[in-house]
C-alpha cells in the first residue's frame, strides 16, 4: 500500500530565548554569527583556527524547531541563527531589491540568517529552508503584513547591514506590524 503524502501544517516547538552574536576576525575581516542560548554577550576575543574573533554586536532573538501537526515530522533548525527584517539600508544589496519589489504588496522581507562564515559553517539545507518558508507562508494567511523569506546569501555585506532582528514570534507575524 502506498503512503499518502502529508499536507504539512507546521508549528513551532522547542522555542528558546537567547541572542544572535556577531564577531569579526581582525585578521581576515570575515563575520561570524551564532545563536547563544543565554543573554550575556561573549565580549572576550577568541581564536578559532586561523580566525581571531572580536565581539561586534549581539541582539535578543529566539530559536525554534518546526513540527508537522498532521504527521509529527520534526525539522531541527540548528543551522538557523535567527530571522532578520530587512530595513533597506543598502540600495546595492539584492535583499533591498526584493524588498523594493514587494513594497506595493505591504510585504516585509525577512532574512533567514544562518551561521557565518558561510563557506566554513553548515548551512540550512534547501529542504529545511523550504520547510521554514512553508511555515512562514502558512502564518502569513492571517497577517495584514505578510513576510517574504530570503536566504542570507543574498545579503551584500553583513558587516554593514542594518537589519532588525526578530526578537520573538509575535514581532514576526504581528497583524499590527508597521509597513516598511
Amino acid at each position: 500500500m502506498a503512503k499518502e503524502k502529508c499536507e504539512h501544517t507546521w508549528q513551532m516547538i522547542n522555542v528558546a530565548d537567547g541572542m544572535i552574536v556577531m564577531k569579526k576576525c581582525f585578521h581576515c575581516s570575515k563575520v561570524s554569527t551564532c545563536f547563544a542560548f543565554h543573554h550575556e554577550p561573549p565580549l572576550e576575543p577568541n581564536r578559532d583556527g586561523v580566525h581571531f574573533w572580536n565581539f561586534m554586536e549581539s541582539d535578543e532573538s529566539f530559536h525554534f524547531d518546526l513540527e508537522c501537526t498532521a504527521c509529527g515530522t520534526i525539522v531541527k533548525l540548528d543551522e538557523l541563527v535567527g530571522l532578520m527584517m530587512c530595513t533597506g539600508c543598502d540600495g546595492k544589496c539584492r535583499v533591498h531589491s526584493i524588498r523594493y519589489a514587494y513594497q506595493q504588496e505591504n510585504t516585509r522581507v525577512c532574512i533567514a540568517l544562518g551561521r557565518r562564515p558561510i563557506d566554513e559553517r553548515k548551512q540550512l539545507s534547501p529542504e529545511k529552508f523550504a520547510v521554514l518558508e512553508e511555515f512562514i507562508n502558512q502564518q502569513n494567511k492571517s497577517a495584514k503584513s505578510p513576510v517574504k523569506l530570503v536566504d542570507q546569501q543574498l545579503v551584500r555585506n553583513l558587516a554593514k547591514c542594518y537589519t532588525e532582528p526578530i526578537r520573538d514570534v509575535n514581532r514576526l507575524f504581528s497583524i499590527d506590524a508597521q509597513a516598511e
